[in-house]
């Protein structure tokens, strides 16, 4: 029976503190970067660190397990969260959050857990490029952000907060930045944009795009995915979100949904194939459109030769 993300059961007082377990568990599939969610959708995976659990990713993996059905294989600590006000603290608890980044592959729910996999993108749409600049950014968020800088006290408070996001969400003809996922997210927060802002004061009524979520999860959420587009670039963890074996169309998909832009292909395969990070199979792929595309399966050996080595991925910026 799955299980909702919960507090632990220490004595209200103002110096009690909870610690929440929390996971960014993340899969691609045929193109479209996933999460595992709970709670219809609202909440990662989560449970409290108690005195009985050996360590922290034991917790977690115990946690994860129990509200999914699905064994944490590869995972990373994230961050962890401290901020009083943001994690839907109550009765004078505190709580901090210590989240973990999980890669895997999408497999169906077992019945009796309330888990299911959701698109990334259904949180933040302002963060997918692949087909160019989203229409909330021009429509909706670039509106919203341009009045409440101009609602600042002062001419110089305006212009600052104006910079911050024109950088931030690359308005007036600056660069967008893929890894700036959190710092978006927090600056739409400061703005009070987003109903995880509203809840304190009483309204939660979506004001830009996005599924909200609960407590801080959404912003934890920016984080793992904001580690995961840097990760890309000088990691070969995409090998944990790939099947056995797969065309490099499949792979390079795979990337550019992870990163939410496109790549240059030829760069793209000429990097990969000069950095050995994949070899044939020998089999042709039969699911293919047109020609038949050769399979081929990771070098497991990179693991350890790109440890420090890195790659960077051919991003375009058109």
């Amino acid at each position: 029976m799955a299980r909702s993300p919960q507090k632990s059961s220490a004595p209200a007082s103002g110096n009690a503190v909870t610690a929440d377990l929390v996971a960014v568990l993340v899969a691609v599939t045929e193109g479209t970067p996933k999460i595992m969610t709970i709670a219809g959708g609202s909440a990662l995976p989560s449970g409290p660190f108690e005195f009985t659990h050996r360590s922290l990713q034991t917790a977690l993996r115990a946690w994860v397990e129990a509200q999914t059905g699905h064994p944490l294989g590869y995972v990373e600590q994230l961050y962890t969260f401290a901020d009083r006000g943001r994690s839907g603290d109550t009765k004078g608890l505190h709580s901090v959050s210590i989240s973990y980044l999980g890669l895997t592959r999408e497999d169906r729910v077992g019945e009796g857990f309330e888990a299911h996999w959701s698109g990334w993108y259904d949180y933040f749409p302002w963060e997918d490029h692949r087909a160019g600049a989203p229409s909330c950014l021009a429509r909706i968020i670039a509106p919203k952000l341009k009045a409440w800088a101009k609602a600042a006290q002062s001419p110089t408070l305006q212009r600052e907060r104006w910079q911050r996001c024109a950088i931030t969400f690359g308005l007036d003809d600056r660069d967008w930045n893929e890894e700036l996922v959190l710092q978006r997210y927090e600056l739409l927060y400061e703005a009070a944009l987003i109903p995880e802002a509203g809840r304190a004061h009483g309204r939660e009524a979506p004001i830009v795009p996005g599924k909200p979520m609960t407590a801080d999860h959404r912003r934890i959420l920016a984080t793992g995915i904001a580690r995961l587009r840097a990760k890309i670039k000088y990691r070969p963890v995409v090998f944990e979100l790939m099947p056995a074996e797969f065309t490099l169309l499949q792979l390079q998909r795979s990337v550019e949904a992870l990163a939410g832009r496109l790549v240059h292909k030829q760069n793209f395969r000429r990097l990969i194939e000069q950095q050995e990070l994949v070899e044939e199979t020998g089999a042709m792929a039969a699911d293919t459109v047109g020609r038949p595309a050769k399979l081929f399966r990771f070098r497991h050996a990179v693991l350890a030769e790109r440890a420090v080595a890195g790659t960077k991925l051919p991003l375009s910026r058109t």
